[in-house]
């Protein structure tokens, strides 16, 4: 890798506390030009402002791209058709987005004719590596600035007194420092007070739903169409990944669904808390599952199924675009040729409870399932299927007599 003086850099910039302060720092300490790149996914109001916020604290120029739908459509729909779930409970809202924001931060770059990027990742988490393996994995040259790994700050405190000296415009505050990550998918919450694992999080802390206390008394029924494991429509209405997902999100959070906190294990090494929102994806995989029971092939699915650990412990750790995620990528979506239908949910004080399930792809049969009379299943092919499985436990039992000779 060069090592000549770097002369241009992109910076994936969201406007918090960190990026803000980096945005100063690495023009100090490289003496370069800095572009800074925010990826539209869903954050709402904290975009407002932003390019003027960019500019005044010395960004050169500043890209903000709309990438809501590639976000859904092509990350988002992904991990639902896999079913990806980390350790049991995270949908990897932040994990799916890095390697979007980074793939389009590498464009960026090479348009700018940049020799650089920057990210704002701390060297404790995974967002460091996820962002700097898209990196690599799509411009093998490049040069990586990672200020938490190279700066003199030891902590949020001093970031924030750095912008006060330096008149950087932050939201963060003494009082109230712990980290939002936002997107179309979920909200994440950690660090702060959340770093205690007894303590229970404050019920103002929350943006997208209300304690299922607080739900409504009465349930609010749905009906969720997919076309081969992607979601196409609600309540009959075909609706763009986006908007979809937007007004899942809006029923879900009113509904009290999808809060999450728990211990999880960063790829790092140590532990930490995540609180997560994530309504409209909580109602998603649910009604995936569901739809799944009818149209997957039992063992076609129990091998998908075994599967799941690796493709969500990939996309957590970063890996979108290694080989091995990439044929992935291509088995998930043969299992889901046949995953085409309708399902109808309950949503009620954080349930969200299945009603039922249809396709024309369905592999449910009533006339094989029925307890009654029917005239295509044969009960007595039964008995020649148990003899024949029971085949070897009948061996296993008939050697036993010999064992105990052997034994004596």
């Amino acid at each position: 890798m060069s090592e000549t003086a770097i002369r241009k850099v992109v910076l994936a910039y969201s406007g918090g506390l960190d990026t803000s302060v980096m945005l100063k720092w690495i023009k100090e300490r490289y003496g370069c030009e800095v572009i800074t790149f925010t990826a539209n996914i869903g954050q709402g109001d904290e975009l407002t402002g932003l390019q003027e916020k960019a500019l005044a604290t010395g960004a050169s120029r500043c890209y903000v791209e709309d990438l809501r739908e590639e976000f859904v459509r092509d990350f988002v729909f992904t991990a639902l058709k896999a079913n990806a779930v980390y350790e049991g409970f995270y949908l990897l809202g932040t994990s799916l987005a890095r390697p979007l924001i980074a793939k389009h931060q590498i464009e960026i770059a090479k348009r700018e004719g940049a020799d650089a990027v920057a990210h704002g990742a701390t060297g404790k988490g995974n967002d460091q590596v996820r962002f700097e393996l898209t990196y690599y994995a799509l411009d093998p040259d490049i040069r990586v600035i990672a200020p938490w790994r190279e700066w003199e700050f030891r902590s949020r405190t001093e970031l924030i007194e750095y912008a006060a000296r330096h008149g950087i415009p932050v939201n963060a505050t003494h009082e109230k420092p712990y980290s939002i990550d936002r997107n179309l998918l979920h909200v994440s919450y950690e660090g702060g007070i959340l770093e205690d694992p007894w303590r229970e999080p404050p019920e103002d802390m929350f943006l997208l739903t209300v304690s299922p206390e607080r739900a409504p008394d009465r349930p609010t029924t749905i009906e969720i169409t997919f076309e081969e494991g992607v979601p196409v429509a609600l309540d009959g209405e075909c609706l763009n990944p986006v908007a979809l997902l937007e007004t899942l999100n809006a029923l879900g959070g009113e509904n009290g669904i999808g809060r999450v906190d728990m211990v999880e294990n960063r790829f790092v090494g140590m532990k930490s808390r995540g609180v997560y929102e994530t309504p409209g994806g909580t109602i998603l995989h649910i009604a995936h599952r569901a739809l799944e029971s009818i149209t997957l092939d039992r063992e076609l699915g129990r091998l998908r199924d075994a599967l799941i650990p690796k493709i969500a412990e990939l996309i957590y750790y970063g890996f979108w675009y290694s080989p091995e995620f990439q044929a992935l990528r291509t088995f998930i979506d043969q299992t889901q040729k046949n995953v085409t239908g309708t399902v109808r949910l309950r949503l009620y004080k954080g349930n969200c409870i299945v009603l039922g399930r249809r396709s024309p792809c369905s592999l449910y049969r009533p006339e094989y399932a029925t307890f009654e009379a029917d005239e295509v299943y044969d009960q007595r092919d039964a008995a020649g299927f148990i003899k024949l499985n029971a085949l070897r436990l009948r061996l296993q039992r008939m050697r036993e007599p010999v064992e105990a000779i052997i034994s004596q």
